[in-house]
């Protein structure tokens, strides 16, 4: 049996999310764009720039992190957003979440989203207990619904007495633990994943997967972002592909990561032929006529 495409089994469900044109601008205060690119050539903020930012004279940068990007989540979809590091997919999550500003456009959901990643914040000088408590009443729960989940939350990030300690001695893979148990506790409408399954071990990897797919049975919708495709493949039946701050491909899952992974395996190629290029330059200015492999 084949299987259906999600874009067109989707139109029979029920919106959860819809992104209309959406476009996110804002300002990163820096260095004098001159002196940026006379010496730093290959920083992060000339990419940035040769992406669309631009360089004002008073020395901050306009970063157009979205560009006009549309989309439609229904009710049980678990769509991966894929793209390399400073595509957007960060910025686009946390505009769905609410917690981004969208210069034009707009961001329409039914219900409530929860943002769970490793850049979420936890008060580190704080214990675990103490942040489930904070967590938990910033998902709307109870002060009683808290106290009646907490040792469920504390058995899924498997913490035991350390819930007790601060979470400034807390691993990160701890930390991710926790934030991941907090997030679920209850059954969100939207479940927001940034790139947090990448830490824990196997057996964690599995029992998130399956705490996802529970959500999704209840009609919640999940996005999730990950540097794995393989992640994206096992989790997901869609996928958006984010590159410059557009959607590049939004589709069946299969068809979309491998059109990103030959895109990145032909962007690595590029990159490694630039370098020789670059090398033998260097190498006939040097007069030697060697060049490094």
């Amino acid at each position: 049996m084949s299987e259906k495409d999600p874009a067109q089994e989707s139109t029979s469900r029920i919106p959860s999310v819809i992104v209309d044109d959406v476009h996110v601008k804002y300002k990163v205060i820096g260095s004098k764009g001159s002196k940026v690119q006379a010496h730093h050539k290959d920083s992060l903020l000339k990419k940035l720039v040769r992406r669309g930012a631009k360089i004002t004279s008073a020395g901050s940068t306009e970063i157009h992190a979205l560009r006009g990007v549309s989309f439609i989540a229904h009710d049980g979809e678990a769509i991966g957003i894929l793209g390399t590091n400073g595509s957007g997919k960060s910025t686009l999550l946390r505009a769905i979440a609410g917690l981004q500003p969208v210069s034009h456009g707009s961001v329409y959901m039914r219900g409530r989203a929860s943002l769970m990643g490793v850049g979420a914040a936890l008060v580190k000088n704080l214990t675990g207990e103490r942040n489930i408590m904070i967590g938990c009443l910033a998902l709307g729960m109870s002060v009683s619904e808290v106290k009646e989940k907490f040792n469920d939350i504390v058995k899924f990030a498997e913490l035991g007495d350390a819930v007790y300690l601060p979470m400034s001695t807390y691993s990160h893979g701890m930390a991710a633990r926790l934030r991941f148990a907090i997030s679920t506790a209850i059954t969100p409408d939207v479940l927001i994943v940034d790139e947090a399954l990448s830490t824990g071990d196997s057996a964690f990897k599995t029992k998130s997967r399956r705490r996802i797919d529970e959500i999704r049975e209840a009609a919640g919708t999940v996005f999730v972002v990950s540097h794995s495709s393989a992640t994206i493949k096992s989790m997901c039946s869609r996928a958006i592909w984010i590159d410059q701050g557009t959607v590049k491909m939004d589709g069946a899952v299969d068809e979309v990561v491998d059109a990103y992974r030959a895109f990145t395996r032909h962007s690595r190629a590029e990159r490694r032929r630039r370098r020789r290029l670059r090398r033998k330059r260097r190498a006939a200015l040097n007069g030697s006529g060697k060049v490094e492999s």
